[in-house]
């Protein structure tokens, strides 16, 4: 893949830090990073006094550093603020992280070397991935911390994982054939000043998001058959006269997903009305789309910019210290984000509920389960998918609207950005957990519901593959089982996008 600093992607991230995919920076970045380059040695001959370039950081931007210092300026800037703490970020994560730093750099606006940043490239193409603690970051000045953990081991110092070992940093690039770097003047500071953390792990978040909002469609057509659901709140003109797209987008999802089911029904067939679960998925599910294609643009925008501090603007012969580094475009979407993710389990949960709630499930056996009393059935899942529902609303409460001065008051309004990442993808994996349980309920529904009517009935042109796709990943509960690991797959399905997928070449795509 061609690194511009331009046109980077969502699915560009998945490529690189997902699937691998190796990548090599454009002719025009290379013109661009070594024009500012040139320029910055200018400075530095000039002995001007430039934030981060012949100044100290931070509350130390006045302090005068002399050339002859700044070498060991920049290794010192690094070594101390790498000060993570908490589990290391996924190697997924750290890929991400990566490819985001270069296409920032890659824009010419730093003032880095070339050979500094092809470094950077060859770890990513060797699979060098550096341990990055998830936590430390304030989401202003960028990501700091976690930032430098990442060129400790540019510089041959911290923690890598390579070919599936964890080896000092030294030793992983050496065996990579890959030489540390030694950083000039403003080197250091490029490097880990901007938000390309909150930006890897939120894209990569939203990615997933994305993709259970698909699911929750799927998820949720499935559960409508099972429960004998009115079709006609589906009906284009209702939709036509709100017309919020991801409202539109939903109610035709469903629309094809229940083609030629002959589970549905009309109003007044068995009910006037359905519960709000079923019959306002459109307008639930559809706020969620909503947010989420608001979170996309604003994430495309945010790894496509130069967030470092300062930037080197060499046609126009000045630098300027701005606040691109500030997180919070950032933190306050992935706070959107967590919250729009939320309801997404919050409904799914209640339609798992009404599943095995006799009160509720138009006829089907108390928990889904046959000699109900000696068994159990999936009377306990429903309280998994509550204890996550749960979980959900604690993380909801926004990251964004909390800030701590630092260094000295100098840096006296912060992002939190990276914890708002951070909280938005535990939302993301708890969401999954739910909808895996809700296919696992509505399937075996959908068992109980053909096996009371004394014949197979059709499901949906949709939803038939979905039960059967379902179905081949597990089987019906006859008794009580250990249902754990039934959750685990299905919630590893949805994760792989295969569900979605395969239900998109079916009938379309879904949005």
């Amino acid at each position: 893949m061609i690194v511009t600093g331009e046109k980077l992607t969502l699915q560009d991230i998945i490529r690189v830090a997902v699937l691998r995919e190796k990548v090599q920076l454009s002719p025009e970045s290379i013109q661009k990073i070594e024009k500012s380059r040139k320029f910055v040695e200018q400075v530095i001959q000039k002995k001007d006094i430039v934030y981060g370039i012949t100044t100290g950081f931070g509350k130390f931007c006045n302090v005068i550093i002399s050339p002859e210092d700044s070498r060991t300026l920049q290794l010192n800037l690094i070594k101390s603020h790498a000060v993570g703490v908490g589990e290391y970020f996924h190697e997924e994560i750290v890929r991400a992280i990566m490819l985001l730093r270069i296409n920032a750099l890659a824009k010419g606006y730093s003032g880095i070397r070339l050979s500094i940043l092809q470094t950077l490239v060859d770890m990513l193409n060797e699979e060098v991935t550096p341990l990055v603690p998830c936590q430390g970051s304030l989401g202003a000045s960028g990501d700091l911390v976690p930032l430098a953990h990442l060129v400790l081991v540019m510089i041959g110092e911290g923690e890598a994982v390579y070919k599936g070992k964890v080896l000092p940093g030294g030793k992983a690039m050496k065996m990579a054939g890959i030489n540390p770097v030694t950083l000039e003047a403003k080197e250091g500071l490029a490097l880990i000043n901007g938000t390309q953390t909150m930006s890897a792990v939120g894209g990569l978040a939203l990615a997933k998001a994305i993709n259970l909002s698909k699911t929750a469609d799927i998820c949720g057509a499935l559960t409508f058959e099972a429960l004998n659901g009115i079709i006609d709140a589906f009906d284009e003109k209702v939709h036509a006269v709100r017309p919020h797209p991801g409202q539109k987008l939903c109610a035709a999802n469903i629309r094809k997903l229940l083609d030629g089911s002959e589970f549905i029904t009309r109003q007044g067939e068995l009910k006037v009305q359905d519960a709000y679960v079923l019959r306002c998925m459109p307008q639930v599910h559809g706020a969620v789309k909503d947010a989420l294609s608001h979170v996309k643009n604003v994430i495309e925008i945010e790894i496509n910019s130069a967030t470092d501090n300062p930037l080197i603007f060499s046609d126009d012969g000045i630098v300027i210290s701005g606040g691109n580094f500030h997180g919070e475009p950032v933190a306050i979407n992935m706070d959107y984000m967590g919250i729009a993710v939320s309801e997404l389990a919050n409904i799914s949960e209640r339609r798992i509920e009404r599943l095995v709630n006799p009160n509720l499930n138009e006829g089907l056996p108390a928990f889904l389960i046959g000699n109900g009393g000696l068994n159990s059935g999936l009377m306990i899942s429903q309280y998994t998918a509550a204890s996550l529902v749960s979980e959900n609303k604690v993380l909801a409460h926004p990251a964004s609207v909390d800030s701590i001065p630092s260094s000295a008051n100098q840096e006296d309004h912060v992002s939190m950005g990276t914890i708002a990442a951070r909280k938005a993808m535990k939302i993301v994996e708890n969401t999954q957990n739910v909808l895996a349980i809700e296919l696992l309920c509505a399937t075996q529904a959908i068992d109980l519901r053909r096996a009371k009517m004394g014949r197979p009935k059709k499901l949906g042109k949709g939803t038939q593959v979905v039960y059967e796709l379902v179905r081949k990943q597990v089987s019906q509960i006859e008794e009580d089982r250990v249902l754990s690991e039934d959750v685990k797959t299905l919630a590893k399905f949805i994760d792989s996008g295969q569900l979605a997928k395969t239900i998109e070449e079916l009938v379309g795509k879904l949005m």
